[in-house]
């Protein structure tokens, strides 16, 4: 299953004859922000969470949508019927836009919405993944930017160190993975995430956001020396919900399986997920 159409400036074109120019800032300089949500059944889940976050990109980005929340959100309807597919994934990319000299900022920005064939599963992944940690502070960290260049580079370096994924430490401050939000459970068993310069999740946002439930689920900072402490680690993601995070650096966390907690975690979140 493929998608026929994707979006791109007040037109639904055939996929296969979707094309920018190439004096767009986003390849002349890789300037631009995307967003990425998913459809199950039919249905956008945390549409609205995304939605303010992309906007909320574009405005720190110096960027300009062309349309309200509303209007968008009728584009992204029409889209999907038009392409039919009810387990998908929707990117929405805002790039720089036509610039002269390669350089400058234009008035007039970019819109391009694509739609893909995705099957998410909701069980907990208990093999888990492998990261390795880097001193790296991702840039205009507050915003989802296309700029993945370091996560690129470094892959190399992950593959030499027997790792899936690298794990972002700001002088030894733990941030997040590229892709997704990084989170411990340690031996009090409170539930923590990075709060300072990562990249606000919408999985992150619902995951602190949940009720009913005994466990302590907080936003601080925290350190690679109390991470080695762990009980349980795991990233959150809008493709992988809750996913957990086995090895560090080559050493176990915890007994190196995934932990209860994550996994009680996951059943309220997709608990909340098919209420949405």
């Amino acid at each position: 299953m493929t998608a026929q159409y994707v979006y791109i400036n007040d037109t639904f074109i055939a996929a296969e004859k979707a094309s920018v120019l190439i004096t767009d800032l986003a390849i002349q300089r890789g300037y631009g922000i995307f967003d990425f949500f998913k459809t199950i059944g039919g249905k956008p889940i945390f549409l609205q969470d995304h939605l303010d976050r992309f906007y909320t990109s574009a405005r720190k980005m110096h960027l300009t949508i062309p349309y309200t929340p509303a209007e968008l959100k009728a584009i992204i309807a029409e889209l999907m019927e038009k392409n039919d597919l009810p387990d998908s994934g929707i990117r929405m990319t805002l790039t720089g836009g036509y610039s002269a000299d390669g350089y400058q900022l234009p008035e007039t920005h970019n819109l391009i919405i694509t739609q893909q064939h995705f099957l998410m599963h909701m069980d907990l992944n208990t093999s888990g993944i492998k990261v390795v940690t880097y001193d790296y502070q991702r840039q205009l960290s507050g915003m989802k930017t296309i700029d993945y260049s370091m996560a690129i580079w470094l892959q190399p370096f992950i593959r030499e160190n027997n790792a899936d994924d690298v794990l972002y430490h700001n002088d030894g401050q733990v941030k997040e993975v590229p892709r997704a939000n990084f989170w411990m459970v340690n031996e009090a068993q409170e539930v923590i995430t990075a709060k300072s310069s990562v990249l606000p999740g919408v999985i992150r946002k619902n995951l602190l956001s949940l009720e009913n439930h005994p466990y302590k689920i907080v936003e601080r900072d925290f350190s690679l020396q109390e991470l080695d402490h762990a009980a349980e680690a795991f990233i959150t993601s809008t493709t992988k919900h809750i996913l957990p995070v086995l090895q560090i650096d080559g050493r176990p966390v915890g007994d190196g399986k995934a932990g209860k907690i994550s996994s009680a975690l996951l059943n309220l979140l997709v608990e909340k997920v098919r209420k949405h």
